[in-house]
């Protein structure tokens, strides 16, 4: 088993969060993306859309796409459930999962990648308008969090899950993305605070 990462990129990091939380170590490739390494037809044989992370398992079976790649780790080591414990657990995890990579991490990595200069050569062309359009969704969902935040610990529930690996990694990502929350989303820094305490979030 393998899993090719990166560093620098969002996704590759939720997958590391994951399995510090689960305690699992699996054998790691970097792609270089500042050299484009995602592109090689080496690297482009295992994950013909050129995307990171992909997990290669013994089988020869590539699994690409993080959350996917979270699901398969979560079936062969079900503890700590990180995808929800019952029916109705695992359908609070999926919809916070999917708000906070939809309405969060996707509009500050387009913020992202179409404004900082290590991606003109990723992002072809790069417009502006996107940034525009994207810093102030960011900031509109940040402001949805700390009102949600405000009644319970996690974005699910009392338990950390998935949701939270997803938002933490979004809201670290904003840095890059020059994007700045503010100061009064109290409940939001209160959550971050204390997911950024746990130490898989230095995976």
């Amino acid at each position: 088993m393998k899993l090719y990462d990166s560093p620098v990129a969002p996704n590759p990091r939720r997958v590391r969060i994951f399995l510090a939380e689960k305690g699992v170590v699996v054998p790691t490739e970097n792609v270089d993306l500042a050299q484009l390494q995602q592109n090689d037809p080496a690297y482009a044989a295992i994950n013909p859309l050129r995307r990171i992370p992909a997990l290669a398992l013994d089988s020869g079976e590539i699994i690409c796409e993080s959350v996917a790649i979270c699901r398969y780790f979560e079936e062969i080591q079900p503890d700590p459930p990180l995808f929800g414990r019952d029916a109705l657990e695992r359908a609070r995890v999926e919809m916070w999962q999917r708000r906070a990579e939809l309405d969060f991490l996707f509009p500050i990595a387009l913020a992202f990648r179409h404004s900082h200069p290590a991606m003109i050569e990723m992002e072809k062309p790069q417009i502006p308008q996107l940034v525009e359009l994207n810093r102030p969704r960011a900031i509109a969902f940040a402001r949805f969090l700390d009102s949600e935040l405000a009644n319970r610990r996690y974005l699910a529930g009392n338990a950390f899950s998935i949701a939270d690996i997803t938002a933490l990694v979004a809201a670290d990502f904003a840095r890059p993305a020059r994007i700045k929350f503010p100061d009064e989303l109290v409940h939001f820094a209160r959550w971050r605070a204390d997911v950024s305490a746990r130490p898989s979030a230095g995976a």
